[in-house]
């Protein structure tokens, strides 16, 4: 089920909220856990069984932690957490190299990935490894940490929230006016994106893909508009499972923070996808060793940490490359670039969006061989030329969208925004006028979801 579905919006949600708010506060979290096993059970609900599997492994873990050795607990756990992701995201890739290298002809299995297996499976071994490591108490109540597990709104594409950032949450929380508003306004203002602005530019996407025409220019609209298109689609989901968390009276830490904005690709990856850097700070790369056991270890473990994030994202080699050439980049500013890129005001943030814009094409390509076309296209080596009727065609069409979405991709309206409500007459204006707004983004947005436009979630496939 998707948030930006008529579904969710107008059925799904309504009945859940109405639920909710209607129990006394010992039984929300069963409605919860309730609410989000049918949202999971929407598209595939044998996968549910998966899911209560897992939650027992998480909660055996707590339990046994207490009662036997810790480590080999730890590490049994883990490992059956992380043989079902192999299994059900991996195992065919797997196949299909091995008959590529060692022509064989292994049949591939017929496995469907349970969506969000990524997402909960990094939550789980969070949540082991922190008891473990004594950083939180074991959960003593199968649901509450069930109800953590497998909570909707952050279930299919993060943020990926700790159990130590909500566990007190599980317990008690209260849900207030101010929160619930915020809530709908943080909601709001993530399906506009992913309606308004991500399904729009997913679109011409696909109208590139689908074009004969293949210029210099087309390519390089094709490439800002596959960046901004990620952006909005994730960055759209994360503001919408945070305003759901604040309905449901949870607080999710920020998953973006203006990346764009950046001087660097280290501070980049300060500012994007933030729950899952900081995830493979905590628990892949200060584990290895970090910065502690010299440079050349340190180097090691960044692109030990960087091919895994890569190929967390998809069973597919251009991940894999995306994560290398992330490794790369952080390695060079490391050893000399960073100091140089922090002086700088114009290049730094050029050389940001050049190689973020390019590292998109990388992600977003059609296999290893589509990746290829892409990247001679960008530098003029497969183009038929500069440009052409067609691209002038779209780039005339989707123009004011593209210019719209670098805007919005800046912290500039918000800082515009803030200086005007300075001002006290403007202020109480936009008591009024703000919910309208709010309100038009998600009218226009129905309209659009009404009317059939393209509407998936990238980040349902990891």
């Amino acid at each position: 089920m998707l948030f930006s579905s008529i579904t969710f919006l107008y059925y799904f949600l309504p009945i859940v909220l109405l639920l909710y708010y209607a129990v006394p506060r010992r039984f929300k979290n069963f409605i919860l856990l309730l609410a989000s096993f049918v949202f999971y059970a929407w598209g595939e609900p044998k996968y549910v069984f998966l899911m209560l599997l897992s939650v027992a492994i998480g909660y055996s873990a707590g339990y046994l932690m207490d009662r036997l050795p810790k480590k080999p607990v730890m590490i049994v756990s883990i490992g059956l957490c992380l043989a079902f992701l192999l299994y059900f995201k991996y195992t065919n890739f797997f196949i299909i190299n091995a008959n590529a290298l060692l022509q064989t002809q292994f049949p591939l299995l017929k496995v469907v990935m349970p969506i969000g297996i990524s997402f909960y499976t990094f939550q789980i071994i969070s949540y082991i490894v922190d008891v473990y490591r004594g950083d939180v108490e074991k959960q003593k109540n199968y649901l509450n940490l069930a109800t953590y597990i497998s909570m909707f709104p952050q279930l299919i594409a993060g943020p990926i929230v700790r159990y130590s950032d909500i566990n007190k949450e599980l317990e008690e929380r209260a849900i207030t006016g101010e929160q619930i508003a915020e809530g709908i306004r943080r909601f709001i203002i993530g399906l506009g994106k992913k309606v308004l602005l991500a399904n729009q530019l997913g679109e011409l996407c696909s109208v590139f893909r689908d074009s004969g025409e293949q210029t210099l220019a087309f390519y390089w609209v094709y490439a800002v508009a596959t960046m901004l298109h990620i952006y909005f689609d994730f960055s759209g989901y994360s503001d919408m499972a945070i305003g759901l968390g604040k309905l449901l009276g949870f607080s999710f830490l920020e998953n973006f923070n203006y990346p764009f904005m950046s001087k660097s690709v280290t501070e980049f990856w300060r500012r994007w996808h933030m729950s899952l850097g900081s995830w493979f700070r905590d628990y892949v790369y200060i584990p290895l060793g970090g910065n502690r056991r010299g440079k050349g270890r340190q180097l090691l473990n960044i692109f030990v940490v960087w091919m895994l994030t890569g190929f967390w994202h998809g069973a597919e080699w251009n991940f894999i490359l995306w994560g290398i050439l992330f490794a790369v980049l952080l390695v060079v500013e490391k050893l000399w670039l960073l100091e140089r890129l922090n002086k700088s005001v114009i290049f730094s943030r050029l050389y940001l969006l050049l190689v973020v814009c390019i590292s998109f094409v990388i992600f977003s390509a059609p296999g290893v061989k589509g990746l290829g076309a892409d990247l001679r296209g960008l530098f003029s080596v497969n183009a038929t030329g500069i440009v052409g009727a067609e691209c002038l065609y779209y780039l005339k069409s989707y123009g004011p969208l593209l210019l719209l979405g670098i805007l919005g991709a800046t912290n500039w309206p918000k800082r515009l925004y803030g200086r005007l409500r300075e001002n006290a007459v403007i202020d109480r204006m936009a008591l009024v006028v703000e919910p309208i707004l709010l309100l038009a983004v998600l009218l226009l947005s129905t309209a659009y979801l009404v009317d059939g436009s393209f509407n998936p979630f990238l980040y349902f496939r990891f």
